[in-house]
């Protein structure tokens, strides 16, 4: 854990992991709870689209962000002052949005009330690695990167981008995140 970092509320500071498919968010949240002392929310949605034994469906997609919901609120606390997110509910509307051209109402006011402090927007600029439920290689994953960032915007939620390989982009993430947790 980072020294000097104390929250008044002792409510913790929640950040999000997002970003397109294979632009190493999984990797990043693991990362960063490790170098906090912390825990992180593990994506859910890829483990339920994995066990499902038919094609997901849009009441699945609805299951998927509820769960996402009841996630953060079992793991918030179980942390250590930082909450890391794999991914969170922008993911999920944009999901929404780019397979059925709709999402449920409820979803929109989700994303507003959530008290999110900061969301790292993961740059597709790692090499796409193919697997059983990435569907958004090749030009799709620039197009969604930049769906996010207007969602983001839209939002008017406090983000930053992370951009580089290895520890240089680990790094950057805890460089944007030690911003905060000074200023906090």
């Amino acid at each position: 854990m980072e020294e000097g970092f104390t929250n008044a509320v002792n409510s913790p500071l929640k950040v999000v992991i997002t970003g397109p498919e294979s632009a190493g968010k999984s990797t990043l949240a693991e990362s960063l709870a490790s170098h906090y002392g912390t825990v992180f929310v593990p994506e859910y949605a890829r483990a339920y689209v994995e066990n499902l034994s038919r094609p997901y469906r849009y009441d699945d997609l609805e299951h998927i962000a509820r769960q996402q919901i009841q996630d953060v609120e079992r793991y918030e606390p179980l942390c250590n002052r930082i909450l890391f997110m794999d991914t969170y509910l922008i993911i999920t509307k944009v999901w929404f949005n780019v397979v059925y051209n709709r999402f449920p109402g409820w979803l929109d006011e989700a994303i507003r009330q959530s008290s999110i402090h900061l969301f790292l927007l993961c740059s597709p600029d790692l090499p796409w690695e193919p697997d059983a439920v990435r569907e958004n290689g090749g030009e799709m994953r620039n197009l969604l990167f930049k769906t996010y960032q207007h969602e983001l915007e839209h939002y008017q939620f406090n983000y930053r981008i992370i951009e580089g390989f290895g520890e240089n982009r680990l790094l950057n993430a805890v460089s944007f995140i030690n911003d905060i947790v000074k200023n906090d």
